[in-house]
């Protein structure tokens, strides 16, 4: 290139940094080895061919062809690590202890369903200060509700299995339901069922006649044995919110927000 005066100028061409990402594929213009990545380190890459040959390159300023052109390779800057999240997936609060618990509760029907929310959500609890208590079942629900007192600072959440239109449960619920008081649930029969089959290795949960006890049922129909050898099986194959039914999710969500609110 020549100035206006007539004398000859040199105008130096940037040379793009491209990252060595994993696959991206460039040209050693010395050896005409041409190939994707497959490692980079600060001092060196390595590439292969489409024949599966493998050649480790210094890393140096403009040393390859990228898309015909010269590029620097440099090594690619690690994305922000991902918060850690918990077996619910909320984001996983590192290094802090228990908080004191609330005066509010959340109740659920037996040892199965507590144990099986605090697999799932028993970080988000221990952050919030909630305690999960079992009822053992809802024969007397209007009455124990009474005696625990629901107040603006005493909020009480009630999660029931077969919350279905015209089911005990349901008109159970409706006669304690109030501001201070919340009842959600699943459609399932028993919280077992709000698992997936998959994650207990199964097609479907079976049918089981009624008049008979559903988990009794289940383990007879599948080969488990008693209901505890099946509970250990069920709740032992739990390991995230991932593994269980969005109505149960839903549910336990709800109240978790209800009694912090």
């Amino acid at each position: 290139m020549f100035g206006a005066d007539g004398s000859r100028t040199t105008v130096r061409r940037q040379v793009p940094e491209v990252p060595a990402e994993a696959g991206l594929v460039v040209e050693d213009p010395a050896s005409g080895f041409c190939g994707a990545v497959v490692a980079a380190s600060v001092r060196e890459v390595t590439l292969e061919d489409r024949h599966g040959r493998r050649r480790v390159f210094p890393l140096r300023p403009a040393a390859f062809l990228f898309e015909g052109a010269p590029a620097t390779l440099v090594v690619p800057k690690r994305a922000p690590a991902a918060p850690a999240r918990s077996a619910s997936g909320s984001v996983k609060v590192q290094g802090q202890t228990a908080r004191t618990a609330r005066a509010a509760r959340i109740w659920v029907e037996g040892l199965h369903d507590a144990e099986l929310v605090e697999r799932v959500w028993g970080h988000d609890l221990r952050v919030e200060g909630v305690v999960v208590e079992p009822m053992h079942g809802m024969d007397d629900l209007a009455a124990v509700v009474a005696e625990f007192g629901p107040g603006p600072d005493r909020r009480l959440g009630v999660l029931v299995d077969h919350l279905v239109e015209g089911s005990k449960e349901t008109r159970a619920a409706a006669a304690v339901a109030g501001p201070h008081v919340l009842v959600a649930g699943h459609p399932y029969v028993d919280v077992w069922q709000a698992v997936k089959p998959s994650v207990v290795g199964i097609r479907a949960w079976p049918e089981v006649p009624r008049g008979t006890d559903w988990k009794t049922g289940v383990c007879a129909a599948l080969g488990w044995g008693e209901p505890a050898d099946g509970a250990r099986r069920v709740l032992g194959a739990v390991r995230s919110f991932r593994d269980l039914e969005v109505p149960l999710i839903n549910s336990v969500e709800r109240l978790i927000d209800f009694v912090t609110g």
